[in-house]
């Protein structure tokens, strides 16, 4: 009998999780060229006027989802991303990088993104109209809690547009 309870809770427990992974929104597109995604976008934002904030992480990154999520549904933060840049989720999985293709692709990525893996995923990095990297953000910095904390979100997405930057 307690086989049977233990077997039944542990059945539903795997059913559970698989289904919770199954669901996980997936914001990184992990077959195009994070290189080239990040140049079409420069090319979309400049007529605009505006810069391109690349998230970058990946879909294995719980903190990835978390803050895709967030800035999704707060529609403050949502409106000043709008209003000032392209946002673009940059996949790098150094993890998964096993064929040599990749690795170079992944080395090229932190290369053009100045190193932007040293603060952790995700990261955000500010590119100019021009695609020059202008800032570096350790999303870490905007976490509160299990969460991120909408005031310091706001702060930095307010200190990089490109009115704040060109004093405008």
């Amino acid at each position: 009998m307690k086989k049977t309870i233990i077997l039944t809770i542990l059945t539903c427990m795997t059913v559970l999780t698989v289904n919770a992974q199954e669901s996980k929104k997936k914001v990184y597109d992990e077959t195009i060229d994070p290189l080239q995604q990040i140049e079409q976008t420069v090319k979309k934002a400049k007529p605009q006027g505006k810069y391109v904030v690349c998230q970058v992480g990946g879909n294995w990154c719980p903190w990835c989802l978390k803050f895709a999520d967030f800035i999704t549904n707060d529609t403050a933060v949502s409106k000043v991303i709008a209003d000032n840049y392209e946002y673009i989720h940059v996949n790098y999985n150094p993890r998964k990088s096993k064929s040599a293709e990749k690795v170079e692709q992944g080395k090229a990525l932190m290369k053009r993104l100045n190193n932007a893996g040293r603060f952790g995923y995700p990261v955000l990095v500010v590119l100019d109209g021009d695609g020059k990297v202008i800032h570096i953000q350790d999303s870490g910095l905007l976490e509160e809690g299990e969460n991120y904390n909408q005031k310091k979100v706001l702060e930095f997405f307010k200190k990089w547009t490109p009115q704040a930057v060109n004093g405008n």
